[in-house]
């Protein structure tokens, strides 16, 4: 694990990263420094967790040993530049912005600086993200295998090839928003036979957790645990025709492809 991380950005992803590094006891409040343009919102966020908010972004890159950068796709230049003189040799810069290739973060840090490019997501903030990472040549296994610990210690990660990273935004980084509206849905079918909305939302979320979990630990097929709950001429089969001729299967992958595709345009 880093000795030191910062955290620049205090928005959504920001404050998932820092709860859950505090929450997982990854690493102790006292060694996550949090700025964010806004400084209210920066200390905040350190109040709520214990980290520390510093004044400046400068501070902030010299304090860290890992940063990540956790600001929109269209301010990340200015903003690596802004760092460029303050960042330290064995510094390791952690980009979790959309569409920004290691190429184009280069352009903006000294030469031979340590990149990594991550695409979490929200759940990371109830220690259950998922996480993709790249890193540059400069990046030592030891370095990437401390990224790996960071992001595993509030979800899963896994270390890809760049080229596929886009197309993990448009899945688990994008994925959540899906799957809310899923529940959403499902809750309102239940809603629609009587069922109180909150009471709702309960079976709902956790019959997709449950679900999720099966996945994940039973090492099965998808497909295959689709159709251990489908008995022959029963309810279940009934509703996945419905869910088939409606379209929900292909709706699924065209909004991963679209999300994969706006990735690329940023």
């Amino acid at each position: 694990m880093f000795k030191t991380i910062g955290i620049c950005g205090a928005g959504n992803m920001g404050r998932a990263i820092v709860k859950g590094l505090v929450s997982a006891g990854a690493i102790e409040a006292k060694h996550i420094y949090i700025y964010n343009i806004h400084k209210e919102k920066g200390q905040d966020l350190a109040d709520e967790t214990g980290a520390v908010n510093v004044e400046s972004i400068e501070a902030l890159a010299k304090k860290s040993q890992a940063l990540i950068m956790a600001v929109k796709p269209h301010i990340m230049a200015g903003t690596l530049d802004q760092i460029n003189s303050h960042i330290h040799a064995d510094s390791v810069i952690i980009s979790i912005a959309a569409g920004l290739t290691i190429a184009r973060l280069a352009k903006h840090l000294p030469t031979a600086a340590k990149i990594i490019r991550v695409m979490p997501n929200t759940p990371s903030m109830v220690n259950e993200g998922m996480a993709a990472i790249t890193v540059n040549d400069a990046v030592t296994d030891a370095e990437a295998q401390a990224a790996l610990e960071v992001f595993e210690s509030f979800g899963r990660a896994e270390l890809i090839e760049e080229r596929l990273i886009d197309a993990v935004g448009g899945l688990s980084g994008s994925g959540p928003a899906y799957v809310y509206m899923f529940i959403e849905a499902l809750a309102d079918g239940a809603v629609l036979e009587g069922m109180p909305r909150a009471k709702a939302y309960t079976f709902a979320a956790q019959t997709v957790l449950g679900a999720a979990k099966m996945v994940l630990e039973t090492g099965e097929h998808p497909g295959k645990l689709k159709d251990d709950v489908c008995s022959p001429g029963g309810t279940t089969i009934e509703a996945v025709r419905i869910l088939e001729n409606k379209g929900f299967r292909a709706a699924a992958t065209e909004a991963v492809i679209a999300s994969t595709e706006k990735c690329k345009q940023l």
